[in-house]
């Protein structure tokens, strides 16, 4: 472990060498992938700088209590260090192992989260359009840019599917734990005689795509301009902004009218289309290494479920780590820290288990 978090610091003293290079800060593409490398180090480094000062600081401090010339305020004062240096220590050794753990090389990025109404209808609309709200509660509280791509609004005030953009700083660590179905349990405002409805809206979140992620040939994009409508069809714009982008070999499609300007509304569309096809070939990827993996989003049914949102209840449950929470009203004002911090530290656990096989 040791020899492997050395070569670390190498690497890191090396890079901050190459980025301050004038050869390598002109050529963009480079420099930007030296940056992400230098930035997925440099917590790892740290700890190890910090597990080198105290390894330091705990022999010299056995080394003075060996000393018989000292007294014993002199001794209490080192032996008090010892036990803090000791403690420090092995809290460092389980961070340096979970930093070490195999990343996601999207930890850092942006995303394009893509929220749907699925069983349920109308009120699967109206809960899709909450969890809209949810997420960007969560977003301005950890600072972050929250845009709409594309949305389709129900007459009712729901949402069909929607696409947005969350940028800032590890968004795609924290929420890419909330890909699937959610489900929730509730009166609707519809229903007159008080009973409880369960509907379910589905969550995909893929990690924003960079030019020098993925190589889309040009030739496989088909790119149809035309003109931007409004509800019941009228035409809304008398010049043609909205833009259709087919990405032919896997018929994956994104139209987009948000914006009244045609290059902002193509711009915009080849992020949802870099993002959606990247997910697709990563998907296949998945599939041939794990012939058991179901489809992150699925169907929509409600046995495909990865969250319970019991509104009579107050209560929320993740059916995959089996937390549940007494705090619906809380978790959909924005404060998902909870559930996010007991999402990562079960998949770092489980990946600390399978290095123990």
């Amino acid at each position: 472990m040791f020899d492997q978090l050395q070569i670390m610091a190498d690497r890191y003293e090396e890079l901050g060498g190459l980025l301050s290079d004038p050869e390598v800060v002109n050529d963009t593409k480079r420099f930007m992938a030296l940056s992400k490398e230098e930035a997925s180090l440099r917590e790892t480094v740290a700890a190890y700088a910090r597990y080198v000062e105290v390894t330091t600081g705990i022999s010299d401090a056995e080394e003075m209590l060996s000393d018989s010339s000292l007294d014993d305020d002199e001794a209490d004062m080192f032996k008090e260090e010892l036990k803090a240096l000791k403690a420090e220590k092995a809290t460092l050794e389980e961070d340096i192992k979970i930093l070490l753990l195999p990343k996601d090389p999207n930890d850092d990025k942006n995303i394009i989260l893509e929220i749907r109404g699925a069983a349920g209808g109308d009120e699967a609309a109206l809960f899709a359009g909450d969890l809209l709200a949810m997420y960007q509660k969560y977003s301005e509280n950890q600072g972050w840019k929250f845009e709409i791509l594309e949305s389709n609004v129900t007459e009712i005030g729901g949402i069909k599917e929607v696409s947005v953009m969350i940028s800032g700083n590890s968004v795609y660590s924290k929420l890419k734990y909330e890909s699937g179905a959610h489900r929730v349990q509730r009166v609707p405002k519809t229903e007159t005689q008080g009973r409880v409805h369960t509907s379910t809206a589905t969550v995909l979140v893929m990690p924003e795509i960079e030019d020098f992620d993925i190589d889309i040939d040009p030739k496989d994009l088909r790119i149809d301009i035309y003109h931007a409508s409004g509800a019941g069809g009228q035409n809304v714009n008398k010049v043609a902004t909205a833009v259709r982008i087919v990405h032919e070999p896997t018929g994956i499609k994104v139209e987009m009218q948000e914006e009244r300007n045609q290059q902002k509304n193509r711009d915009k569309a080849m992020k949802i289309i870099n993002a959606r096809v990247y997910d697709y070939f990563a998907q296949i990827e998945q599939d041939k290494n794990d012939e058991f993996r179901k489809s992150t989003v699925g169907t929509g049914d409600r046995s495909e479920r990865i969250r319970t949102y019991n509104f009579p209840q107050n209560r929320v449950t993740d059916h995959r780590i089996g937390l549940t929470l007494q705090k619906l009203d809380t978790i959909l004002s924005g404060k998902l820290d909870e559930v996010v911090d007991a999402l990562i530290l079960f998949d770092q656990t489980q990946k600390l288990e399978a290095l123990k096989q």
